[in-house]
């Protein structure tokens, strides 16, 4: 079996049990569960030495929550728009297809990255276009929404990250059960930059510009944009907005996690979201041999407490330098992204509405006065902090997922009746 060719003849019958699985059931039986197979976890009340070895995740049970997290779920259906600017719709956006977790303004600024025994890998849906139509209620229709995420995954190398289990690279109630053999750890990565870029083109579009609070003068440079944004009185302070980018992409990060985890509980599978492993040693900017990670390039200047990740090249780039030449060519990328081909603002992506190239060709394309705004107070920020964004980081990462097996017998052991579902009970005989 792939990822990208699921085999018919031979489908596990729990998976005609997802389509009939209650919401209620997933959300009451949402539990941190991390005792897997192969684990042995410390020696205290709750300690436990696993009698099993470990059973690695099959690439079906991978898609399925993977799929959970961050799949495809057909056409974003945009933001109405404002009076401020009609008769065009909205133009924030910064894609055209919707994801199983919310994305403020429909930016989203994330990617899944996920490490197995058999390698590491991205799963990019950011950008995709609708991979289903409707929503799947059988198996046929789950399976083809499947593999047509699937056929999307990139294989980055053929290795687990390594994780060394003790500190610094895992925290210390972690390290027996942290990115264990047999288990798939997967990784939300967000593009702080995008977010903020895409924060900034929000207050232009709504003719507001924002001030250095930091260093407590405005902008230069912006005087010659009165025409389009308030100079006199900007809206936002600069260490507000980018607060609020690091939030909103947070959330984004956060919830997909949260899916993932509703998904657990559907399948059977156990694991956990959490943030108890040293994010630096999955990025791999810890100048460390031990914790090579997944390579992104990262920059270091003597007053930083910490290094500021800026993205894989070729892979996953942040909308900034080294991977543009400067701030301008940041903002115009971005553009392309949202009014460039398979964007969610040009005419030719299809979509939802029964008239979608007039709607998508109704929104305001952002004019080149427009972008040399975004892009002024974007290299300003750059310029003066020496990275974008200026007081957060470039790439950020804060929940992860963890899925595996469960050793049953930890659970009947020291815990009570009921721990469990009925779905944990019986993924080995329904899945395997």
């Amino acid at each position: 079996m792939s990822y990208s060719e699921i085999d018919r003849s031979n489908l596990p019958p729990g998976l005609a049990d997802l389509t009939s699985f209650g919401l209620v059931e997933a959300l009451y039986g949402r539990r941190s569960r991390r005792f897997s197979m192969g684990v042995t976890a410390p020696a205290n009340p709750l300690g436990f030495a696993s009698q099993h070895e470990p059973v690695p995740l099959t690439e079906l049970e991978e898609l399925l929550v993977l799929n959970g997290m961050a799949g495809n779920t057909g056409w974003h259906s945009s933001i109405k728009g404002s009076p401020l600017y009609a008769p065009h719709v909205s133009n924030y956006s910064a894609a055209a297809g919707g994801r199983a977790m919310p994305s403020a303004a429909g930016y989203h600024t994330s990617e899944l990255f996920f490490t197995n025994d058999r390698g590491t890998y991205m799963f990019p849906t950011r950008d995709a276009p609708a991979l289903v139509d409707g929503i799947p209620d059988d198996e046929g229709s789950l399976i083809e929404a499947l593999e047509a995420h699937g056929k999307r995954i990139k294989q980055l190398s053929d290795h687990r990250i390594p994780t060394p289990p003790r500190e610094p690279y895992i925290i210390a109630h972690n390290t027996w059960c942290a990115n264990v053999p047999g288990s798939t750890l997967i990784i939300p990565v967000g593009d702080v930059a995008q977010q903020l870029i895409a924060l900034l083109c929000f207050l232009v579009q709504n003719g507001h510009c924002i001030y250095d609070d930091v260093n407590d003068r405005q902008i230069p440079g912006l005087d010659r944009f009165s025409d389009i944004v308030d100079v006199e009185q900007p809206a936002r302070a600069l260490s507000y907005m980018e607060t609020y980018a690091l939030t909103e992409c947070t959330a984004e990060l956060s919830c997909s996690c949260l899916a993932g985890m509703l998904m657990l509980q559907a399948t059977g599978l156990g694991g956990w979201m959490f943030d108890g492993i040293n994010r630096f040693a999955l990025y791999g900017t810890m100048d460390d041999p031990e914790a090579p990670g997944l390579g992104f390039a990262y920059d270091q200047h003597d007053d930083w407490t910490i290094p500021n990740p800026t993205g894989i090249p070729g892979v996953f780039e942040g909308l900034s330098p080294p991977h543009y030449p400067d701030m301008r060519a940041a903002v115009e990328a971005f553009a392309e992204r949202k009014f460039g081909p398979g964007g969610p603002y040009n005419p030719d992506t299809p979509g939802p509405w029964k008239d979608s190239r007039g709607v998508r060709s109704s929104a305001q394309v952002h004019s080149e006065e427009f972008k040399d705004c975004v892009g002024v107070m974007a290299q300003y920020i750059y310029d003066t902090f020496g990275k974008f964004p200026g007081t957060v980081p470039t790439i950020f990462s804060i929940t992860f997922l963890q899925v595996h097996h469960l050793d049953i017998d930890y659970y009947d052991e020291l815990f009570e009746p009921g721990h469990l579902l009925d779905t944990h009970r019986s993924h080995m005989e329904r899945w395997h």
